[in-house]
This record gives structure tokens, sequence and C-alpha cells, in this order.
């Protein structure tokens, strides 16, 4: 498969904003199927791929090279100017940067008067885009996630797309609960690959819980936006999804044109950094 075909969307925004008018709060939840229908193609190329491709197979080998953090060490600072290389200029709708975009959600969170820890968790939760520039297809950075190994979700958005994914045609991975026992909570329960889980990983030894939480599922809408896979979850999963939701429309709807002063903003937001996180850590 040539990059060109295993990367149909023009760049990852063009994922953001479908998920960010698909999942509209004042759209009705029955006009989602017909919405998917009028879904661009690429876009719909792009679910195709990361339906058929997110093998449970795949996410253990994906999991084996990345969390090990063996990338070297970068700071976080140094790591959103890394993703700054990633803006793709055939984006019509914006001339912001990655950075500028990271800064209106942390911003949007502060004025809220949110925790600090919050405020980090918006600038840097998408860093885990990183993986593009390590490579990887957009299918396996971006897209809504959802765990292998056991029956996939209607709730999912383009379900009928998994009929080509070799795990639909594996018995035991398509009961309910396949490899997985009732109740066994997330952290034992394998979600498709993408930028979401390897910053977990990266991240997990350095900011509090809820915001690992809002790291690793902001992209799970089939639980946190539909209330799907309530049997995997246990009851402190269902305590943190509540940050999850909170922190789910600043992800969405915080981004837009007005530029920011990312060099008046930028002292402020190191010394946020520096003091939850170190000034070089593992990738």
């Amino acid at each position: 498969m040539s990059s060109a075909e295993a990367n149909p969307l023009a760049n990852l925004e063009q994922w953001d904003d479908f998920v960010k008018d698909r999942y509209d709060p004042g759209k009705p939840k029955e006009s989602f199927r017909h919405y998917d229908e009028k879904t661009p193609p690429v876009v719909r190329e792009f679910y195709r791929l990361n339906h058929q491709n997110q093998t449970r197979e795949f996410v253990l080998q994906k999991k084996n090279e990345y969390t090990g953090k063996r990338r070297g060490p970068m700071g976080i600072w140094e790591a959103m100017e890394y993703l700054n290389t990633l803006v793709d200029d055939s984006d019509p709708d914006t001339n912001l940067s990655q950075i500028e975009h990271n800064l209106q959600a942390a911003e949007a969170i502060r004025r809220d008067g949110h925790p600090r820890w919050f405020v980090l968790t918006g600038l840097i939760h998408d860093l885990g885009k990183l993986l593009c520039l390590y490579g990887e297809p957009q299918w396996a950075v971006v897209g809504d996630t959802f765990p292998v190994g056991c029956a996939y979700s209607d709730k999912i958005v383009f379900p009928e797309f998994f009929e080509k994914n070799p795990d639909f045609h594996n018995s035991t991975y398509q009961t309910k609960l396949g490899v997985y026992e009732e109740g066994c909570g997330l952290s034992n329960v394998d979600l498709s690959w993408g930028h979401d889980e390897y910053l977990y990983h990266v991240m997990k030894d350095y900011l509090p819980e809820p915001a690992l939480y809002m790291i690793r599922y902001h992209s799970f809408y089939s639980a946190h936006r539909e209330g799907d896979y309530q049997y995997l979850m246990n009851d402190h999963d269902r305590e943190m999804f509540a940050w999850v939701r909170t922190f789910n429309p600043y992800d969405l709807y915080s981004k837009g044109d007005e530029r920011v002063d990312t060099a008046k903003l930028r002292p402020y937001y190191e010394d946020l950094i520096a003091e939850y996180i170190p000034a070089k850590i593992d990738w």
C-alpha cells in the first residue's frame, strides 16, 4: 500500500473536524447514521482502513514497540515544536500551528478555573500524534478508539467496516466479553492503537490519575459519549470517566481561527510544565 493510500486524509484535522461535527451537542443522536452517510469520502476511507487494520495482534505489537519509550529524550515544548512540523499546507481552513491549537484548548480550560494539572492536560493531550512523524499511518494515530479482543459495539462510527477485520471472524474475539472478564477494568482492556494510548504511557509517571484518564480515553467515544462497554468497566473507571466527559468539550470545541500570542504565553506554560514534568522525558 502506498503512502497516499495508507493516509487518505489531507491532514489529521479532518478527523478532528468530523468528530467535532458528529458529536455536536445540538445534533440528535438519531441523526448520526444520516450524518455518517454524508461523510466526505476521504474520512470514510480513513475509517475503513482503521477498522480493517486495528486487530488485537496489531495493537499488542504496537504496545510492545512504543511503550518501552525508546525514541529518545525530549522536553514537552520541544515535542510541541516537533509536532508543529506535521502541519499540512493543504489545509484551507486554518493557518494556526499545532502549538496554537493546543494553547487554545489550554487557555479555555484555564479561563474556566480548572486545576493547573487540567490546564496542562489540555496543552499536551494531542502530543501522541508524534506517531505520524515516526512513520505510522494515520489510521494508527487518530480515530475513535475501541476495545480489541471482544465484540465491536454498534455505537462505534461505521461499524460495518469491521467485517474486513480478521478479528471479526475470530469467534473467541466476537463474544460480548471476548478475552476479558466482566468488570475487569479498562486498565486490563486493550484499546485500538493511537495517539491516546501512546501519550498515556509517556505521561503515566508524571500526571494525576484524572489527567491520565483524559489522555488515554478522550477518543473512546462509544464509551464516554454513548455509554457503551460498561460491562468492561469497574466502579473506579466510571468515577474517572466524569473527568473524561468534562474534558471532551475543550478537546472538541475550544479550537478556532483566532491567533494566540504564543511568545507571551510560553513562560506561563513552561513554568506549568516544569511543575509536573522533568525537563527531558523518554518518548
